[in-house]
């Protein structure tokens, strides 16, 4: 019988560690060796009994759960869930640990936690079993990419003082040391113009913000307009758009209804919203809607991807990325069948080989990509190639 993965519950709050640790000791496979109220006493225990994964609060006393992120990814790098709260303060601290080296989110609302945790109960299973198959060496290497036109778009902007503010935010962001300013993106260039007929689609999630940084900082914004399906929590998807916008030369929003999908522009579709691609005349827009999880999803990548099959056919690109789970896989599947171009990411480069090993199973992807190939592929499909 295979080993069960061993979990600490880290937590300040009693009613947090009791429900996540009753929810995870009834689910086959796992096992809670123990529980902490904070880094300090969690630190004490790990020394007598290493666990293979840890679920960490952000915001706790005497050390916070981004310190000590930081501290556990030197030292010994474990993988990590984040439970974060549902607030913009919480999405802004998420952004802060992802980039740190969490494999993970598990979002939390300040009001009806324990009702949330015991509906969310398979969330949290699944994203714990993904966790300990996670391969952080490939999480690292994707937060450590970037292209080198990063700063493209800052070397075009207005004045020294917007280079300097600019350089500050991309710093604080490699670092992870500080917050996303509130402030306005600094002055660029506008994305082009005219409409494309052509797409790309992107379709991740865990491990995904890191790859998707990876991927987009080093594409120029004579690029088709991108579409993207990241698995995040609803409030969370407005701060990681914000957050690759000032590292990226592309334009990167989260997607609004009856938004155009234009060259040099990136829409991230919003947390607990679908969002669907329809044609115009010779424009491609975004449809942003409620209805039910798919593929226990919302946004769901196959949502999406099925979406682009049937609006953009062969004029578009499609890209699943590393995450757990099928999401995307028969959506890839579908644009394959109307002549889209597909790439997989490889196992190799992927946090968790879920969605990719599942769509080239099913025969969708015309090529399995490295990481770091992913990129340069993009702009070679923006040459026509």
């Amino acid at each position: 019988m295979n080993a069960p993965i061993r979990v600490l519950v880290v937590d300040d709050s009693a009613v947090v560690r009791q429900v996540m640790s009753e929810i995870l000791s009834a689910a086959p496979g796992i096992e809670v060796v123990g529980t902490a109220s904070d880094p300090i006493f969690a630190m004490a225990k790990m020394r007598r009994d290493w666990p293979d994964v840890i679920t960490l609060d952000v915001e706790m006393p005497r050390m916070d759960g981004i310190s000590f992120l930081r501290q556990l990814m030197a030292e010994r790098p474990t993988p990590v869930i984040v439970c974060s709260t549902l607030t913009s303060r919480g999405a802004e601290t998420t952004m802060q640990a992802l980039a740190a080296g969490a494999v993970s989110i598990i979002a939390k609302p300040t009001l009806g936690l324990k009702g949330f945790l015991n509906d969310s109960a398979q969330e949290l299973v699944a994203a714990v079993r993904a966790a300990a198959r996670a391969n952080l060496r490939a999480l690292r290497a994707g937060a450590g990419a970037g292209g080198p036109r990063a700063s493209a778009r800052m070397a075009s902007g207005s004045g020294a003082a917007t280079g300097a503010a600019t350089g500050a935010a991309l710093a604080r962001l490699g670092a992870a040391t500080g917050t996303t300013p509130a402030a306005a993106s600094p002055a660029r260039a506008e994305a082009m113009a005219e409409t494309t007929d052509r797409i790309i689609a992107l379709g991740t999630s865990t491990g995904g913000t890191q790859a998707l940084e990876a991927v987009l900082r080093g594409l120029p914004r004579t690029v088709p307009g991108i579409v993207v399906v990241q698995h995040m929590p609803e409030k969370f998807t407005a701060m990681f758009a914000q957050r690759l916008d000032q590292v990226c030369a592309l334009e990167v929003l989260e997607a609004q209804d009856g938004q155009r999908v234009i060259p040099g522009r990136v829409l991230i579709a919003p947390g607990g919203r679908h969002m669907t691609l329809r044609r115009s005349g010779a424009q491609y827009l975004v449809e942003v809607r409620d209805g039910p999880p798919v593929n226990r999803h919302r946004p769901s990548v196959d949502v999406l991807f099925r979406s682009v099959a049937r609006c953009a056919g062969r004029n578009a690109l499609g890209v699943i990325m590393t995450g757990m789970g099928d999401d995307g896989a028969r959506g890839l599947r579908e644009m394959f069948d109307a002549g889209a171009q597909t790439i997989a990411q490889d196992e190799a480069s992927s946090v968790v080989f879920g969605m990719p090993k599942e769509a080239i199973r099913l025969g969708a992807a015309s090529r399995i990509l490295a990481l770091q190939s992913i990129g340069p592929a993009l702009e070679q499909y923006a040459r026509g190639a």
